[in-house]
């Protein structure tokens, strides 16, 4: 596995994808009731975006930095402030954004004191990273496993509530077909755990195909969110990112229709950008 983050830490994937990921912690902390993350593929947890990594693509200049290029509306600001509000923390004394959160530091911060987290990172060196930086920390269990074999051993939850996130990489041929084989597994075991699957948005035919095989599982309560943002004039780039999600929370998709016109506005970079709210 060769993949890093830190190249693309920040992106406009990674912002769209984190406010999903933030609004979902927050409905499951509705219920005083205890309930386990898995982030099956975690990264390091916190990226500088002032690395030479970082500063190679650039990614984030299109990303959490657009974002934050002009005041947020105050009808939206609730529904941001979570994630907002940790990356302000994060960032305190700074004049802008240098650390990134990435998706388990995010979880982590909006955690209560009986919920918990399993980060699962495949790649050696990022790995050491992310044990570092949960060093000591009680509700954080780090793994050095691939994010798809170790899933099933930690499912269902004992706290029987769960939220599971899977990122991953894309980085060789056949990763939609291992979402779909991933899921059906993980479903089998644990039907009603609220499930987040990243996919990146470039080829349509892959996709199409991906969201046809998503409906023969007979799985209910898909929910698709995708945003592109700019017209797929060459597919090999990734011109959109989406998010398919289980039993996602009742207001999720209600919450994305309200947040749906600013991310676009903010983030979309031709008059081709679109979001898509669709059941499958």
């Amino acid at each position: 596995m060769n993949y890093r983050h830190i190249y693309h830490a920040g992106n406009f994937a990674d912002v769209f994808k984190h406010i999903i990921v933030t609004r979902i912690v927050e409905y499951l902390k509705r219920k005083e009731k205890a309930f386990r993350v898995i982030d099956t593929h975690a990264g390091i947890g916190i990226y500088d975006l002032s690395s030479l990594e970082a500063h190679k693509t650039k990614e984030w200049h299109d990303g959490v930095q657009r974002f934050f290029s002009a005041p947020i509306p105050e009808n939206l600001k609730a529904l941001l402030r979570p994630w907002c509000d940790t990356i302000e923390t994060l960032n305190k004394g700074k004049k802008e954004t240098v650390f990134y959160p990435g998706s388990p530091f995010l979880i982590r911060q909006l955690l209560r004191k009986q919920d918990r987290l399993i980060a699962i990172e495949l790649h050696s060196a990022d790995y050491h990273i992310l044990a570092k930086n949960f060093a000591n920390d009680y509700q954080t269990k780090v793994l050095h496993l691939d994010g798809w074999i170790s899933l099933n051993a930690h499912l269902p939850p004992k706290e029987k509530r769960g939220f599971i996130l899977v990122d991953p990489p894309f980085e060789k041929p056949g990763e939609f077909s291992r979402l779909i084989e991933g899921l059906v597994k993980a479903y089998r075991r644990f039907p009603g755990g609220i499930y987040a699957l990243w996919y990146p948005v470039k080829y349509k035919k892959e996709i199409e195909n991906f969201l046809h095989a998503l409906h023969q599982t007979g799985i209910p309560k898909i929910l698709q969110l995708e945003m592109r943002i700019r017209k797929s004039s060459i597919p090999a780039t990734m011109n959109g990112s989406g998010m398919i999600l289980i039993n996602p929370p009742y207001l999720l998709e209600e919450e994305m229709k309200k947040l749906s016109p600013f991310l676009l506005a903010r983030l979309g970079q031709d008059k081709n950008a679109q979001m898509t709210h669709k059941w499958l």
